[in-house]
């Protein structure tokens, strides 16, 4: 349980809500370029006005502002809506420490660590992410922390807690002694059978989730042999997602090995995460079932950086991350040039937090476009997480979340790691040397 003293601090709020922290001033932004985020395309010289948290005008051209106005001056930018990550883990960072932290830590220990977290990622210029699996819900405070305002970080859709199966993929239990394993349950996200998987998700709508997260098969970091074997029987799949239906959630399917893969599409889940092994039957059903793929090629390039290391995974870890680690790039080429829909996701958190744009780099050297891979973390999540009316493009009367690069990052994808301009919600957190609004 999280400690009654953090709990006041991070007072729950309704999740749809937002406080009022943009600055009540118009703010004028003057953009050398901007992209199209639903056509994956270029306008030219744009200019945004702000008022409050909401964009209030698209307009080609150079600015002409008002008396009172800010202007930030972004005319050697390029200027984008906030990206979106699909697939982070807030409360923590893999190291070599994390199989013994799973004992040292406290819950609060962990909320102190995703504030700067959050922070790091919202600087990254990542202005809405998914967040798929924490322990003590404190996943769920810190939405909430951030949608109050007291916390600066990006704004969170969040499972709470994964579901699995009795020693699947996050099983809590995994991996220790015998003495200590005991059966976890369905608070705890441990299922075995229709009635208790319809049970776990209910929890997770009294815990406050937004979404559910399933492990349909094996993992890398789990202490647990395989990788990719299928985990939940059909019968438990169609709970869950019949289950999450009837409280407006969609299912995000943790997913590495062909099998899984396919009985999680067939069930009705929304997202595939990973997706390592898929094969072409896997790829039709997802385009068929308009299943979204979450790719995270950037976790699979660090377990297999990290897998040559000697002693840095335990033994039942390091030969799973050094098999399928470097696979998931090739399959997201593969996925992409087969038409499956993705949506941008690092599962950050394996990876240290705020290295998320070096994702795109990746999916450019696979196939993808700059600018497909800049819809992915936009326009599609946006789709994905059903909230494209509010964020996802830049248009009038959306959410005023705006980044910008210096330069053209289809000329250099590396432009996506170095945000130089953030405003969420109307708020700027970062803006570039000399271009300070005035």
């Amino acid at each position: 349980m999280i400690p009654a003293l953090l709990l006041a601090l991070l007072v729950a709020a309704p999740a749809a809500a937002e406080v009022e922290t943009a600055e009540p001033t118009r703010t004028v932004l003057h953009c050398g370029e901007l992209v199209d985020a639903e056509r994956a395309s270029l306008a030219g010289e744009t200019t945004l006005v702000i008022e409050g948290k909401n964009l209030v005008q698209v307009a080609p051209g150079a600015p002409a502002p008002g008396s009172g106005d800010r202007l930030v001056d972004l005319r050697s930018h390029t200027c984008m809506p906030g990206l979106m990550d699909m697939h982070v883990h807030l409360t923590g960072e893999y190291s070599q420490r994390s199989d013994i932290e799973r004992f040292r830590l406290d819950p609060v220990d962990r909320a102190y660590r995703s504030v700067a977290y959050a922070r790091r990622t919202l600087m990254a210029g990542f202005t809405t992410v998914r967040d798929l699996g924490a322990g003590a819900n404190v996943n769920v405070a810190l939405r909430d922390a951030i949608l109050q305002g007291r916390v600066v970080g990006p704004r969170i859709f969040t499972s709470g807690g994964s579901i699995a199966t009795t020693g699947g993929h996050a099983d809590p239990t995994n991996g220790w002694r015998a003495d200590l394993m005991g059966d976890p349950g369905p608070k705890r996200g441990v299922i075995n059978g229709p009635m208790e998987a319809r049970k776990a998700v209910r929890q997770r709508y009294k815990d406050g989730a937004d979404l559910i997260k399933i492990t349909a098969t094996g993992g890398v970091l789990s202490t647990a042999a395989s990788g990719q074997n299928a985990q939940f029987q059909d019968d438990e799949l169609v709970a869950l997602v019949e289950t999450a239906r009837d409280y407006d959630f969609h299912v995000a399917a943790h997913a590495h090995g062909a099998e899984g893969i396919k009985r999680a599409v067939r069930a009705g889940v929304a997202s595939i995460e990973h997706g390592t092994l898929m094969d072409d039957e896997g790829m039709r059903l997802m385009k068929k079932h308009g299943t979204w793929y979450v790719p995270t090629i950037l976790a699979g390039e660090w377990v297999a950086e990290k897998a040559r290391e000697p002693g840095f995974f335990p033994p039942l870890v390091r030969p799973k991350a050094a098999a399928i680690g470097p696979q998931i790039q090739k399959t997201f080429g593969r996925a992409y040039a087969a038409g499956v829909p993705i949506a941008f996701g690092t599962d950050s958190g394996v990876s240290a937090h705020g290295d998320n744009g070096r994702e795109f780099a990746l999916m450019v050297e696979a196939g993808m476009p700059m600018l497909e891979a800049i819809r992915s973390a936009t326009w599609s999540s946006a789709l994905l997480l059903g909230q494209e009316d509010r964020i996802g493009s830049l248009a009038p009367g959306k959410r005023a979340d705006v980044v910008a690069v210096p330069g053209d990052p289809r000329e250099d994808a590396s432009l996506m790691e170095r945000v130089s301009f953030v405003m969420q919600a109307g708020v700027i957190h970062r803006v570039p040397d000399g271009a300070a609004p005035r």
